[in-house]
């Protein structure tokens, strides 16, 4: 059998059914299109934890038919493959028809949890929403998604993750020949914020209250009897966010690219294009090639979170009120709801970062104010992110010498004396222990974060000469990022300056 006619076969797979929930909207929400099969699949990674969860048979996605359907070449009788129609605002301009253009719905499946989770192929094929790409993609960037989405996971933050990459065994043409891979991707559901665009902006609004109502079934159910279920949405969807956002800073993360229709609105993190976790403390870092003017730096994500859910209520405005001006206040309103979860997840992380209780009389502001403190000096003498934090779960205020590993993050180790000083006279005022303080930060500030210097060893090494290993020691670290790696200590390291990436791209 050809590989140009495999696509239509079904498989024999001892998978559940897949359903599908999305493919019963109506039809212009999406366009049915099988994947377009590669000659030659290899199956490069297979989550198998990820597998165990979905119930879903390991080793049979491990066979020769399983790394077909992971290829796209051969597809279970229950898969209904479809592109998702929607729409965007890229760097704050609006494009009226993106969709997938490189990515497949399979369907969905119930996981061992009873949540329902999409498959979806990730460099499967032209779709119709492809304009002039070729629906593929390169092995540097599917390394880069596998690796982000299990670091993210082991920080306990909500992620889209891969199930498997498979080589294609044909080259992809973007500046230069590339290996080409497909990424399987598990996601909670794939609605964006420009999933409601796209109908909104073609006045569809039936279509939008069709999509709104879907959303509340499939994620906030619990908004289903209420009075004002398009105003809750809105409000249950930014709460989401905010918080989602705020732990995102906490770790230094940096999405790079947070379009709207790069913002799921199940509160996952989704799409990781040309995202970085930071080295040195930078409130102004930016690693995306394609972020010129830094739109989308690690300070600016709160502010961008907030406008891609503006824009989200524009959609909603028509099923808030017949009155625009009614409609607007309700919007306002329920965007209240973003700051209200970012602020406390923020700020409260962050004194719990530094070890600070927020016990009954505390004064948060000024607790605030010690851990800016911090950050600021941080920022001055660049500091790494994860290192700080990590090293201070370590230390103990009442010995000069457990400060040390600290002092040396900055250029000039003088400058965290008084602070540490402040920080011991407030570390006095809990009744803890040390040891019992040490543990909770050591829980909150991982000692291993996927860096970037260490990510493009990865992508080289597969990419160059199909090794694999610095993959699977780089998720080794990653995946239980809060543990001691004692055999893999040098992962915890800064680059060297010769090391440092400074910019990180799309791969699209």
């Amino acid at each position: 059998m050809t590989a140009a006619s495999t696509a239509t076969t079904p498989a024999t797979a001892p998978l559940p059914p897949f359903e599908h929930s999305y493919a019963g909207l109506p039809g212009h929400f999406y366009a049915e299109i099988p994947p377009t099969p590669v000659p030659e699949p290899l199956l490069l990674r297979l989550n198998r934890a990820l597998a165990s969860e979905l119930g879903l048979d390991a080793d049979w996605l491990a066979s020769a038919d399983g790394v077909a359907m992971l290829a796209g070449n051969r597809l279970p009788a229950t898969a209904k493959p479809i592109a998702m129609a929607y729409a965007g605002h890229q760097f704050g301009n609006f494009v009226p028809s993106l969709g997938d253009g490189r990515a497949i719905l399979l369907g969905e499946v119930i996981d061992r949890h009873g949540r329902r989770r999409d498959l979806q192929l990730k460099g499967s094929g032209r779709t119709p929403f492809s304009r002039s790409g070729d629906g593929r993609a390169v092995l540097g960037p599917v390394l880069r998604e596998y690796i982000l989405g299990e670091a993210m996971h082991g920080l306990g933050i909500p992620t889209t993750r891969a199930l498997g990459m498979v080589a294609t065994g044909e080259p992809v043409f973007r500046e230069r020949p590339e290996p080409g891979a497909i990424l399987t991707r598990v996601a909670a559901s794939h609605i964006r914020v420009g999933t409601f665009e796209y109908f909104a902006r073609r006045g569809d609004t039936d279509a939008v209250r069709t999509l709104a109502d879907y959303l509340i079934q499939r994620h906030y159910p619990e908004l289903a009897d209420s009075a004002e279920p398009y105003a809750d949405l809105l409000a249950a969807v930014a709460a989401r966010q905010g918080e989602l956002i705020a732990r995102w800073l906490l770790v230094g993360f940096i999405h790079g690219v947070m379009n709207t229709d790069n913002m799921a609105l199940s509160g996952e993190t989704i799409d990781y294009g040309p995202c970085a976790f930071m080295d040195a403390y930078d409130p102004n870092q930016v690693y995306s090639s394609i972020d010129r003017f830094g739109r989308y730096a690690y300070g600016q994500q709160p502010s961008i979170g907030l406008w891609n859910l503006t824009q989200l209520a524009n959609c909603l405005l028509p099923l808030l009120d017949d009155d625009v001006d009614a409609a607007k206040t309700k919007a306002r309103s329920a965007l209240d709801a973003y700051g209200k979860a970012f602020e406390p997840a923020y700020y409260g992380g962050l004194r719990a970062k530094i070890g600070l209780m927020d016990d009954t009389g505390t004064d948060t502001g000024a607790d605030d104010e010690l851990v800016t403190d911090l950050l600021g000096r941080m920022a001055q003498h660049r500091a790494d992110f994860t290192n700080t934090f990590r090293l201070l779960s370590d230390a103990s205020p009442e010995d000069p010498s457990t400060l040390e590993p600290i002092r040396s993050q900055l250029a000039e180790p003088a400058a965290l004396d008084d602070w540490a000083a402040q920080w011991r006279t407030r570390l006095a005022k809990q009744d803890e222990t040390d040891a019992e303080r040490q543990a909770r930060m050591r829980a909150l500030n991982p000692a291993y974060i996927p860096r970037n210097h260490r990510v493009q060893e990865v992508i080289e090494a597969a990419t160059d000469r199909g090794d694999l290993a610095p993959l699977e020691q780089l998720l080794a670290v990653v995946s239980r990022p809060f543990e001691d790696h004692l055999e893999l200590a040098e992962y915890r390291k800064p680059p060297a300056v010769h090391e440092v990436v400074h910019q990180t791209f799309c791969g699209t």
